[in-house]
């Protein structure tokens, strides 16, 4: 990249950390004043009231951002209306919490808005010669990975700074692998204008948090990752579609564990538990902050696992994948995040996977 290319990058970051840093203090008073606040429950982590509303730091210094970084277009049109609905879904359930199919709906209108209008799709793949075309389905592929990752960043969203700090990890690493790759798009524009609109949030929500981000920010940072993502697919392959899909490993992973968890119990797959990673971590008397900085890095793992794939070295991308792969597996075995009955697991587990000590 060219030296002003540069200084227009760090100028996106540096100029939208500060914008969202500075506000961030005045969204507190105001989260505050009209009671949008996270009360303490059995189970939550939290032990006092803490006020939501972050995620309005970090949509207006997207906002900023792309008023001055930005270049006007039909596609931008289209995801600043999609991000406009999932934030205002987000700020009214952190004042009054919405039923679940309320805000799925506004989700969903989000992600129709972003397929239909921006046209922006996953329409075709290629893969070991393999060339598919996805035709109209593409159409329900694109708004399911959409609201896949809306839902993913949701739900991993229970613990100071960390929804925030694995975004962040996402937009810098994609930022990196668009720069080496001579990417000078709009999701470039977008990956750094969010890399210091969170990292400027984070500066707050970081343990111990003085607010956090509520389904604002979470719900918003999924719907941006997604767009980003999709972006990024023109002219596919397989290798561009697992890339991003990996840098989320830990959210993704986590809500897999949660969907499988709550099926086998019977239970609703949107009713909330205490048997998410973070939680599991938790309970081996690790603090909050250094259950985080353990998920920041075995996300950083990840995330240099795929630069240096894409970038690189494919074998040596391979053999930090498997090593990570084995990691997970055997943190799945040593605790109750896929399943737990009564306080024992099954059989099953009890015959398979190595016994709890």
């Amino acid at each position: 990249m060219t030296q002003d290319e540069i200084i227009k990058i760090v100028s996106m970051v540096l100029s939208t950390f500060i914008l969202v840093a500075a506000l961030i203090p005045f969204i507190r008073k105001i989260a505050i004043h009209i009671s949008a606040v996270d009360l303490p429950n059995e189970r939550k982590i939290h032990k006092v009231p803490m006020p939501r509303l972050g995620g309005l730091g970090i949509f207006f210094g997207f906002l900023f951002g792309y008023m001055i970084y930005g270049t006007p277009s039909a596609i931008m049109n289209s995801i600043l209306i999609g991000s406009f609905i999932i934030v205002l879904t987000g700020v009214v359930d952190d004042i009054k919490p919405l039923k679940a199919s309320t805000k799925f709906f506004g989700q969903l209108i989000s992600a129709l808005i972003i397929v239909f209008y921006g046209n922006i799709l996953l329409k075709d793949v290629s893969a070991f010669g393999i060339y598919l075309e996805f035709g109209f389905l593409s159409y329900p592929l694109t708004i399911f990975f959409i609201l896949g990752c809306i839902n993913c960043m949701n739900l991993i969203d229970g613990l100071d700074g960390l929804a925030a700090g694995i975004s962040a990890i996402y937009f810098l690493t994609i930022g990196v692998i668009a720069m080496f790759n001579g990417n000078a798009g709009l999701d470039l524009v977008l990956t750094f204008v969010m890399l210091g609109s969170t990292l400027g949030f984070l500066l707050h929500n970081f343990p111990p948090a003085s607010i956090f981000m509520g389904d604002s920010g979470s719900m918003f940072l999924g719907f941006i990752i997604a767009v980003i993502a999709l972006l990024g697919f023109k002219n596919i392959t397989m290798t561009s579609l697992i890339i991003p899909l990996l840098i989320l490993a830990i959210p993704i992973l986590d809500t897999m564990f949660a969907i499988i968890r709550r099926l086998l119990k019977g239970e609703s797959i949107s009713s909330p538990d205490k048997f998410h990673i973070h939680h599991q971590l938790l309970k081996r008397n690790f603090t909050q902050k250094q259950t985080v900085l353990i998920i920041y890095f075995i996300n950083l793992l990840f995330a240099t696992a795929s630069i240096v794939f894409f970038l690189k070295d494919r074998v040596l991308g391979y053999i930090i994948y498997s090593i990570l792969i084995i990691i997970v597996i055997f943190f799945v075995a040593k605790t109750n995040v896929v399943y737990e009955f009564n306080g024992k697991k099954p059989k099953f587990f009890e015959k398979f996977m190595f016994k709890k000590k």
